[in-house]
């Protein structure tokens, strides 16, 4: 077993121990563990599949954290081919809600979320992924747009 330090906001400590508390773990560690191994399982799920898919992405960043709009903005323009819309909610002085969907290959939807998620300054990022069905593979009768 390896010893690994982690710095956490104060909320988030705040979250997590009520966690431990609901659930009833004996120490964090176990509760970090259990975390761990759940999001790891869900990480195998989500990028095990090659097919297409539609993403829906959704963070809350500090607008106020040194280049990080510029860089987010400078990465979905580097991605324009998976990106299909985006929003941009300003939820407070400090927070803005940003939510993106995304259309391709499921790799590059998850590994271009991970990429935004892991920005610094960027909180409660998730990746909600949506299968495409394959052409032909449609219920009811098919139809062009």
């Amino acid at each position: 077993m390896q010893r690994v330090t982690v710095t956490l906001d104060d909320d988030l400590m705040e979250e997590l121990d009520h966690l431990i508390e609901e659930r009833g773990y004996q120490n964090r560690s176990e509760a970090i563990r259990d975390l761990a191994r759940a999001g790891l399982g869900q990480a195998k799920r989500e990028t095990g599949n090659q097919s297409n898919c539609f993403g829906v992405l959704s963070y809350v960043y500090d607008h106020a954290a040194r280049d990080l709009a510029r860089r987010l903005t400078s990465t979905f323009h580097s991605h324009h081919d998976l990106t299909i819309a985006s929003m941009h909610v300003h939820l407070d002085h400090d927070n803005c809600l940003e939510i993106g969907i995304l259309k391709g290959p499921t790799s590059e939807v998850q590994h271009f979320a991970d990429h935004v998620i892991a920005e610094r300054s960027v909180r409660h990022g998730s990746l909600q992924i949506v299968p495409q069905a394959p052409k032909g593979d449609t219920e009811g009768e098919s139809h062009e747009h």
